[in-house]
């Protein structure tokens, strides 16, 4: 249907048959359904008054049953029905003009059925709308990229567009623990040195506590100023307004806040007033068009498959990102964003090096942590075992979480 728009924005005539036909769905379904029925029962008649006079009443009747069946399933049911489908367009126009004379023949009794449905329709009314629902857009797109027709990155950006308003601000932040910020006391000299081994043209400014972000310092604000070669400028005589939303605000209307208020960075507080991270315009706009690198990023894959067919994962690696990628169905509900936090929701605890937890269909081994948080996991595909073999390996993964709490 797409395409035959577009054909007719073109100045296709057929095309815009078709689609003025498509328009009057109702009439049109009506008059295919008569025609139809007038030449199956015509010619099943004709056929037993033919066969009838051949083999007798005794013969015709049966014989005419059989012919006909044959006929209209092979003729009139599966080769049409066949070809429509592999040549959906071509045949559409092809017969679009004989279908809209038809249309007007059968205009009163279309007129009429019309009527029936819409009786039809006031005794048994339903609340369903003929919406297309985002699910639905995405699995077009999915089958679009199978038919060829979409290249995978055509259809990854379509898809991160219809998929744009459910990401919500904590599912992209940089969290607190990863924060480059300077305090407000700090001087110049190690400002501009965070700047050199940061590479970031923009750095939070705290007061005592990093949850106490007062603003943001610019690179080319600091460095103009120690150009000057005043001795006696401090730190917070160069700080800029910055912006604070909340860890659930969708990045769609964070996007418009940014661009509305010419900022390129907000603080993202959590539900006690804290820093739960920071956001950025960069950080937003990935979520469309995929990781962006600069110069200065050392680039390492979030999801990345060994020679031996396991996988290694970054901690920080979205949860939705990675059972997508590894098409993972885990029937407890996770409410951890990165992968550190679902192997804690895993474990109950604090993970370390070599523990070992189950996710859907794989085993996942912490290879690399901190006394505080999950670095990187190895997760190794495992066959599907008998319900009863599942059962018994989660009540001893949950026993040896227990024992080692």
């Amino acid at each position: 249907m797409i395409r035959l728009k577009s054909r007719a924005e073109d100045g296709d005539k057929q095309a815009a048959k078709v689609l003025a036909l498509a328009e009057r769905y109702d009439s049109l379904l009506s008059t295919i359904l008569i025609g139809n029925n007038i030449v199956n029962i015509g010619a099943s008649s004709l056929a037993t008054v033919l066969f009838s006079r051949l083999l007798g009443n005794a013969y015709g009747p049966t014989a005419s049953t059989i012919v006909m069946t044959l006929l209209v399933l092979t003729f009139g049911e599966i080769t049409p029905k066949s070809m429509a489908k592999e040549m959906p367009e071509s045949i559409a126009m092809a017969f679009a003009p004989a279908l809209g004379a038809l249309v007007a023949v059968f205009g009163p009794l279309n007129f009429i059925f019309g009527k029936w449905k819409s009786f039809l329709a006031s005794r048994f009314y339903t609340d369903e709308k003929d919406t297309i629902t985002e699910g639905e857009l995405v699995t077009m797109v999915s089958e679009a990229e199978k038919d060829g027709e979409l290249t995978n990155r055509e259809s990854e950006l379509i898809r991160s567009a219809i998929e744009f308003d459910d990401v919500e601000a904590q599912d992209v932040l940089t969290p607190r623990v990863d924060v480059i910020a300077v305090a407000d006391d700090t001087p110049m000299d190690e400002v501009t040195e965070t700047f050199a081994d940061s590479g970031y043209s923009r750095l939070p400014v705290y007061h005592e506590t990093i949850d106490n972000i007062i603003g943001v310092v610019h690179e080319k604000d600091c460095f103009a100023a120690m150009r000057k070669g005043d001795e006696d400028v401090k730190l917070e005589s160069l700080i800029g307004p910055t912006l604070y939303t909340t860890s659930v605000t969708p990045i769609s209307a964070l996007l418009r806040t940014l661009r509305e208020s010419k900022h390129h960075m907000a603080v993202v507080v959590d539900e006690y007033g804290g820093t739960a991270g920071i956001i950025t315009l960069e950080d937003i706009l990935e979520e469309l068009v995929g990781e962006i690198w600069d110069e200065h990023d050392e680039v390492v894959e979030d999801i990345r498959q060994q020679s031996d067919g396991s996988w290694l994962i970054a901690g920080g690696a979205s949860v939705d990102d990675v059972a997508e990628e590894l098409d993972i169905r885990d029937k407890e509900e996770i409410d951890a964003v990165a992968i550190g936090g679902l192997v804690q929701e895993k474990l109950s605890r604090l993970p370390k090096v070599g523990d070992h937890f189950v996710w859907g269909s794989f085993d996942g081994t912490v290879t690399r942590a901190t006394n505080r948080r999950v670095q990187e996991v190895r997760l190794v595909s495992r066959p599907p075992e008998p319900e009863t073999k599942s059962r018994t390996a989660a009540t001893a993964t949950k026993t040896e979480n227990a024992i080692n709490n």
